[in-house]
């Protein structure tokens, strides 16, 4: 009888367990790798350990980012109790930082038309870190281990994990499948999770199996949308061009008052690529750069030296952008110099511009009141004799007007230009 009761009880534990849905988490990992992405991957996994979740995919398109935070993501990956499948999604790309994130995965996955790779340290202006240099060589050795150990760990190819930091190489989804870079090419999540089933790898906590059943629940997990921002304007392009364009639309600003739009979008973005910033490492130097180079071109706009002084401020500016995150834990920042070239023209040409409709107004005549009233042609209606007041017409007005000592007389009759007004009075000179 008791064999009989403990038999049910093991038939109703495994028809209750084959009816137990297999969860998955589906995330996307979009833009710079930075401090934003780290914390989003972090909460991720946190929230599918305690949901119990059979499979966390992340769902990776990244033109690389800081190495701080890659760091922070690798460890995530590397202790979560949940497996990990980082899959680079059609027209996506795992470049630089997304190198070693998608090698740290449990199951690192592509589609047709991707590519990973071209993980070698670069600079802020876009150059590639040299081996001259002690610190230089440190830093290329450290990520080299770095790539070693999670290669090590997933058993995939390190000769090719270290060329793509070494020689830079980016390889296709095929390249990579066939060098056991990856472990998958798969074009939908469908494909993927068929495919990651039944695989064995490697947790923190020792090999493990993945189950998933044929029916699998799968739940999307998504940054906030302030979460969004902080991602959007943590990318060092857009928090470099929300500071220069803030600084300059302020500086019109103060130049041109009166409307206050100018001020409040500059003020805005400075918010915003301050915010940018705060997630980044940066240096003072590229922000007083910025700030100099943007200063000089307001001499040449208050001088009016036609632009002599705005072909020095330019390359000022530009050098602000390249040093402004060249510092360490940014090596790996992938900004080009021919961005920071094309926003400076950019800002450059507008900066002209404005600079021309702004001088243009500084020189256009007074046309209101009584300053405006300078130079316009008058009729005399009684004559001017020297040292006496007399009238004359103006926009149909009868004004009290007189001549400048030793000017001489004018007739009534004659016309007339107003020189200058003396109070009421206006100081007439021959036409």
């Amino acid at each position: 009888m008791k064999k009989v009761a403990i038999t049910i009880l093991l038939l109703l534990v495994s028809v209750s367990a084959s009816y137990a849905q297999s969860t998955v988490t589906l995330a996307e990992l979009n833009g710079t790798v930075g401090v934003q992405m780290e914390e989003f991957v972090k909460q991720v996994i946190h929230d599918s350990e305690s949901k119990n979740d059979s499979l966390i995919i992340f769902q990776l398109d990244t033109p690389g980012g800081l190495v701080e935070a890659m760091r922070g993501i690798v460890q995530a990956i590397l202790s979560s109790k949940v497996p990990v499948a980082m899959w680079v999604p059609p027209g996506g790309r795992a470049a630089s930082a997304g190198a070693f994130i998608v090698q740290a995965s449990h199951v690192a996955a592509m589609a047709p038309g991707t590519n990973i790779g071209a993980a070698h340290p670069v600079v802020a202006s876009g150059e590639d870190i040299s081996k001259e240099s002690d610190m230089n060589a440190k830093i290329m050795n450290d990520l080299k281990a770095q790539m070693r150990s999670v290669v090590q760990l997933r058993g995939r190819n390190q000769d090719i994990a270290e060329k793509m930091i070494e020689k830079s190489i980016s390889l296709t989804a095929t390249e990579a499948l066939k060098a056991h870079a990856i472990d998958v090419v798969v074009s939908d999540v469908s494909a993927l999770i068929k495919a990651t089933s039944g695989r064995r790898v490697r947790l923190a906590s020792g090999f493990v199996n993945i189950k998933l059943d044929n029916e699998v629940k799968v739940t999307k997990a998504s940054m906030s949308f302030s979460e969004q921002i902080i991602q959007f304007v943590s990318d060092p392009q857009i928090a470099y061009l929300l500071i220069s364009a803030g600084i300059m639309a302020i500086f019109f600003e103060v130049i041109t008052p009166g409307g206050f739009i100018l001020g409040t979008v500059g003020g805005v973005m400075l918010v915003l690529g301050s915010i940018g910033l705060k997630m980044l490492p940066f240096n003072w130097a590229g922000i007083v750069l910025i700030v100099a180079g943007l200063i000089v071109m307001a001499i040449d706009l208050i001088a009016g030296t036609m632009g002599v002084l705005t072909l020095v401020g330019l390359p000022v500016f530009c050098l602000g952008g390249i040093f402004l995150f060249r510092v360490p834990g940014g090596e790996m920042l992938q900004i080009s110099l021919s961005f920071i070239i094309g926003i400076a023209i950019a800002l450059g040409l507008c900066f002209v511009f404005v600079a021309y409709l702004v001088l243009k107004g500084f020189r256009r005549k007074v046309s209101t009141g009584q300053q405006g009233m300078i130079g316009l042609e008058v009729e005399v209606i009684t004559s001017l004799i020297e040292g006496e007041p007399g009238q004359v017409m103006c926009h149909g007005e009868i004004w009290k007007a007189k001549t400048e000592p030793d000017a001489g007389n004018i007739l009534r009759g004659s016309i007339g230009r107003v020189k200058a007004i003396d109070g009421m009075t206006l100081i007439i000179e021959n036409s």
